[in-house]
């Protein structure tokens, strides 16, 4: 008996080729999503290298020597470089480190990897972040923003968890997540009277899971108004810890309203 023999016609080769290529599109994008370029080189990420080596460091001037916050005039602060906030020790965390300003195309970055749920972007960014922390300090442990379970859900994954993974990698730091949150309305797009108001209570010790003594590293993508690092950094000193610094991405400059980026 002759055996079979299978003969694929131009057109099946030609969909095979179109599916391969398709699949390969999809998990190797051809433009990068921030310029639009082609995509030079094969990556998980869909970001070139260009874009990624132009997010420059923050420089914010006139600013808070503790928590960082810009501002216009000098005369905003005391002698020591103190803003009025931390003298009065309403900020709940000891310092604040930022990479960039929430601007540009490291705003693109991060709303791609929040929002677009580009979650291999945490390598990229995690380098960024790695930058910002201070070199002449000691941390125990790293804490990422936590978030409650069922936005995670939707989500499909915690931002600053990814992050904080990754700085854990970088610098030998273990991640610890002895808080959880609380249901509560979003942070993004209240006022900061709101968000004041909104958040109390959203942050509770887990069980077992104490930091007694331990200098903490809390991550997140974005620092605006600082009212949920300073709600979160409250409730990690209620659970023991001895020094909070919040270390993010970017942070929000209200001196000058925000460049135009096309993120939605």
């Amino acid at each position: 008996m002759t055996p079979r023999r299978w003969i694929f016609s131009v057109s099946w080769a030609s969909l095979a080729e179109s599916a391969a290529g398709w699949v390969a599109g999809t998990i190797y994008p051809d433009d990068c999503r921030i310029c639009a370029e082609p995509l030079r080189d094969i990556s998980r990420v869909p970001v070139c290298a260009a874009c990624l080596e132009s997010v420059e460091a923050w420089n914010p001037g006139v600013a808070c020597v503790q928590c960082r916050a810009p501002f216009l005039e000098e005369w905003s602060l005391d002698a020591s470089g103190l803003c009025a906030a931390c003298r009065e020790g309403q900020t709940g965390f000891d310092s604040a480190f930022s990479y960039g300003s929430y601007q540009g195309v490291l705003r693109q970055l991060i709303h791609e990897f929040k929002y677009g749920r580009i979650e291999t972007l945490a390598g990229p960014l995690g380098i960024l972040l790695s930058k910002a922390l201070p070199r002449d300090k000691r941390f125990d442990a790293i804490v990422p923003m936590p978030m409650h379970w069922w936005r995670r859900y939707r989500r499909g994954f915690n931002q600053a968890a990814l992050l904080a993974g990754e700085l854990s990698r970088r610098t030998g730091i273990p991640v610890e997540m002895p808080l959880r949150r609380e249901y509560g309305i979003r942070q993004s797009g209240l006022s900061l009277a709101e968000r004041e108001r909104n958040r109390g209570g959203a942050f509770v010790g887990r069980r077992g899971r104490r930091v007694e003594g331990k200098r903490i590293l809390l991550i997140d993508d974005v620092l605006t108004t600082g009212a949920t690092a300073r709600a979160c950094s409250r409730a990690l000193k209620r659970v023991g810890a001895a020094h909070v610094s919040v270390v993010t991405l970017a942070r929000a400059d209200r001196r000058v309203p925000p460049a135009k980026t096309g993120a939605s």
